[in-house]
């Protein structure tokens, strides 16, 4: 009996604390949206989304700088989203006990821990220098190389989830492994593997230093990928660091609309994730 009542009391203590270090952080949270919603909510009006940055003390709007954003992460997401879908299915079908895939695994788990500023003074060595200008490429192509990591890895994990008389049944009926890997694998693993990609998506949308490293920024309104290209984290970091109150309202305002659209995309990758798994 004594054993049993200290084993109780013991778990009492931690599941307190358990409890205490969860209220701890959801308070700042809360704190953290809070503060955004009411420094951010009031300069939500149409001209954020129609008109282009303004210089000080002139009121303007963030639409150059949603539009950039938009077109790089879009592109970034062509680009390493295909990229990290075939690393992540080889891993996982093809070579799941090779040498080049403990190389793979290995590698991709350092690019998913790297710093993103490394990734972007990378791309700005690799690319910006060679061009000798800024551009939205560049950007998008930094994004890409953030995109790769995050995918590979949830593409390799959902594939390995997959059971294996799945693909032995297909392989009895003669289907060939490409098709056993894109009829049965790919489907049975769709869920997981999208929800993925709209992480990576969410991973991305409020990275700061590739882009000011890559597409620098750019105060008119442009969709040349050729040169610099506005982003909305980039405008956020050049307004806060403004003295004019006219651009704290607007970086105010342009945080807010990035973390709502990091939380619906993390929503809708929950739900689509359940919803497949339900299935």
């Amino acid at each position: 009996m004594a054993s049993y009542a200290a084993r109780r009391r013991s778990n009492f203590v931690w599941l307190s604390l358990c409890w205490a270090s969860t209220a701890f952080g959801l308070c700042f949270l809360i704190i953290i949206l809070a503060t955004l919603f009411w420094h951010g909510f009031g300069g939500l009006s149409l001209t954020v989304f129609t008109q282009p940055t303004r210089p000080p003390d002139e009121i303007g709007g963030l639409q150059n700088a949603i539009v950039g954003s938009l077109i790089m992460t879009v592109v970034g997401v062509a680009i390493g989203a295909p990229l990290g879908l075939l690393a992540g299915t080889y891993m996982a079908e093809y070579g799941r006990h090779s040498k080049l895939t403990f190389v793979v695994r290995f590698i991709n788990d350092i690019l998913l821990s790297a710093p993103s500023i490394v990734i972007g003074l990378f791309i700005y060595q690799v690319m910006v220098a060679p061009m000798h200008h800024f551009s939205g490429i560049s950007g998008a192509v930094a994004l890409a190389v953030i995109v790769v990591p995050v995918v590979v890895r949830t593409t390799e994990d959902m594939l390995l989830l997959v059971p294996g008389p799945l693909r032995e049944a297909a392989s009895a009926l003669g289907l060939p492994r490409s098709t056993v890997v894109v009829r049965i694998a790919y489907r049975a693993a769709r869920a997981g593997i999208i929800t993925g990609i709209l992480l990576a998506v969410a991973r991305i949308s409020g990275e700061t230093a590739p882009l000011l490293f890559t597409a620098l920024n750019n105060q008119f309104f442009s969709a040349n990928l050729n040169t610099p290209m506005a982003s909305l984290p980039a405008v956020i970091f050049q307004y806060a660091m403004n003295p004019s109150p006219v651009w704290h309202s607007l970086a105010w305002t342009g945080a807010l609309i990035i973390t709502l659209a990091v939380l619906a995309l993390s929503i809708f990758a929950r739900v689509f994730s359940s919803k497949g798994s339900a299935k």
